[in-house]
Formats: structure tokens, sequence, C-alpha cells
């Protein structure tokens, strides 16, 4: 193994520290127990915008903290769900006073951790609404889920509820987006490599050097099927059919096509994977409006893509275009 790290079970809080080390203008950090909040929180009368999820998956969720997105991202060990009181004391750090929203990718360990958190702040009268994120089209059930799991369309989900919180819309309204946010969105991602879990110190799994992994997880979790290594274009096809089929996208619908590169693969790969996508959309009468290319919900040091597609209208598309202002997102 190696990485740019010191000791494995200290790569967490010395990530956070230097996250915050970077950033002092946008975040601020707390470490026992962790979570990073935007640097003005709370926001007196404004829906607080709360996720998290286990560390690995950079820049999700620490790297979206900040204006017109997330108010507070629980960190927690890597591959591992952030604890309830995590989550209780991020969430009372960002409440002014409007409610707080909790978007949480389905993975068993977060759901239920989210959910005593939300116990845990009700008795302070916190009001809390929380939306689970299932977008993976790849699978019904995994090693880590009842139901599909929660991946690209979190980052969507999160730019999309941000900015109608940064509106000064009530509770109800940010979390009624969100979830029209994840009733448009489905994704899908393939692995050529394997990552390594720093504290395990040797791959997750195997793969031969013609093998790929279709359908995987973010974890690392086996996905449809293991198949013999393709040409990117192939890929695409394979990975855009379910996702299209899934989605029931029509003719003339408006799309944001997320190109997503799970932490080891190049930029240059990626665009490679765009082209054929954006043309395969065009083939199918569907217009991209929106697009993002590049690393955004990754797996350590994985190597593979993920492809979102989110059906637009033209609220959607009007709080996809709001400022946003992030370490890892940041536009207007």
């Amino acid at each position: 193994m190696k990485k740019l790290i010191n000791h494995p079970d200290d790569v967490v809080r010395e990530a956070l520290e230097g996250l915050a080390a970077a950033h002092p203008d946008t975040l601020r950090v707390n470490l026992k127990p962790a979570y990073v909040v935007r640097a003005d929180a709370p926001l007196a009368g404004k829906v607080g915008v709360v996720s998290g999820g286990g560390s690995g998956h950079e820049p999700l969720h620490t790297g979206y903290v900040g204006k017109g997105m997330l108010d507070a991202a629980c960190p927690g060990q890597v591959f591992t769900s952030p604890t309830p009181d995590q989550v209780a004391e991020a969430t009372a750090a960002v409440n002014g006073g409007a409610g707080v929203l909790h978007i949480v990718k389905n993975y068993t360990g977060d759901v239920l951790n989210f959910e005593m958190a939300t116990e845990i702040v009700a008795e302070d009268g916190i009001e809390v609404t929380a939306v689970v994120i299932d977008d993976d089209v790849a699978v019904t059930d995994s090693l880590y889920t009842a139901g599909r799991r929660g991946v690209g369309a979190t980052v969507l989900a999160e730019k999309i509820a941000g900015a109608a919180a940064e509106e000064g819309r009530p509770l109800a309204q940010v979390a009624a987006v969100c979830r029209t946010v994840n009733a448009n969105a489905r994704s899908m991602g393939i692995a050529l490599t394997s990552c390594t879990v720093p504290q395990v110190g040797h791959p997750t799994f195997d793969l031969g050097e013609d093998e790929m992994e279709v359908g995987i997880g973010i974890h690392g979790e086996p996905g449809r099927s293991r198949s013999v290594l393709r040409q990117a274009d192939e890929i695409v096809e394979m990975l855009a059919g379910p996702i299209l089929d899934d989605l029931g996208a029509e003719t003339g619908d408006q799309v944001l096509a997320l190109v997503n590169g799970m932490g080891a693969t190049p930029l240059l790969e990626l665009y490679v994977v765009y082209r054929r996508l954006h043309s395969l959309l065009e083939e199918q009468g569907l217009r991209v409006v929106r697009r993002l290319v590049g690393s955004y919900i990754t797996s350590l040091d994985m190597a593979g893509c993920s492809v979102t597609l989110l059906k637009m209208d033209k609220e959607l598309l009007r709080l996809w275009d709001a400022p946003v202002f992030t370490p890892a997102l940041s536009w207007g």
C-alpha cells in the first residue's frame, strides 16, 4: 500500500485539520465529535442542510460545505457511518430556528444513525426532515443497504436543496425539492480496479487485468456482473442503457449529466466517457442542459467512473445555476 498518510488511524482527523487550514473563510471544523460547518452558521431563519457519511468519498460531503450547498457535513471513519452524536451536534450547530434537512444516502448505518440523531435533537425542539437518496439502478439490495444505494444524485440533491434553503424557503419546501431531485435522478458505475482502505492495507477485492466490475458500489460492493474490459464507448452504453430505461426519459426531456471519477481516473479518460455519453443522449432525443465532469463522489483510489442523469425542469435548472461557494463546487 502506497498512500500519502502518516498513520491509518489518524488519516480522517488530519484530513479535517488540513481542510480547516485550507478553507478558513468558508468553513470551520469541530473534531470531537467530528463535523464541518459553514463559517457563518447558524443563520437565523434559514433551513439548515446537513449530510454526511463515511470518509473516503471526498469531496463528498465535507467539500460541499458552504454558501448555497451544505450547512454541515458529518464525516465518519473511512467507509463507516457517522455516529448519532456527530449528526446531532452538527444539526444543533446549524439550527437557525427554521428546522434542518438531513440528506442521507441509503446505507443502513447512515439511515439508522441519522434517525437516532433526529430523536436526540427533537428533545431540544429542533425540527428535522430527512430525505433518503437511492438513485443507483445497478442492484436492488447490496451488502450495505435495503433497497437501492445512494450515490451520484447525492451531490445534485445537496446543491439544489442547498440553493432552495439559501433562498429562505421553509423546511417542507426544501425537503420537497430534494425529493424531486431523487425521484428524477438515476446512476450507475463501473470499477476497473479495487480501492484500498488505509486501515486494511490491501485491495478490497481482486480484478484481473482484463476484468471490470459493472454496477460497483462506492464502498467496493459487488455490482451486477463482472465483465471482460471493454472500450470506453461500450462502457458508456452499458451504464447509460439501464439508467435511461429506469429513468423513463422521453424525447425532448432536458437532463443534467454527471460523469464522475471514482478517485483514480484521470480527466483525460472522463472526457472520453463524456464524449460518448453526450452523443448517446442526443441520439435519444435528450437535451443536455448542464453537465459535470470530474471526481465528485469517489471511492478512495478506485479506478472507474459513474454516470448520473437528472431530468431537469425550469425550477431545478434555476436552483442548479444559483450561486454556490464551497471548496469543491463554486460558481456565480
